[in-house]
């Protein structure tokens, strides 16, 4: 089963207000047993247009686990802060399984 990832994309408005948020989120973060693989400030684009000043990638054991984190009351108070904090885009993405080689 492939892994789960949330990326989120964050134009922040209130530094504050999002590490609150990020102090608020921890919690609900290891709690669904997510790996923190990407924080980044100045992603470089390679084409188009990217959103935001941040950019996080969280990765989940499975499209499940992602979608209930994202759900669960534990992110569901911390959610807020973000959305006051920050104007966001945030996508929940299947991982890819490279199928086996037959000989």
């Amino acid at each position: 089963m492939p892994k789960g990832y949330v990326i989120l994309t964050e134009a922040i408005k209130d530094e504050a207000g999002m590490e609150a948020y990020g102090r608020a989120s921890a919690g609900s973060i290891a709690h669904g047993r997510a790996a923190v693989l990407a924080v980044d400030t100045g992603p470089q684009v390679l084409e188009g247009s990217w959103h935001g000043n941040r950019t996080v990638v969280l990765e989940f054991e499975t499209v499940e686990a992602a979608r209930a984190w994202y759900a669960s009351d534990a992110y569901a108070e911390a959610k807020p802060l973000r959305l006051a904090a920050a104007d966001c885009n945030v996508v929940i993405v299947s991982g890819f399984e490279m199928p086996s080689r037959s000989a």
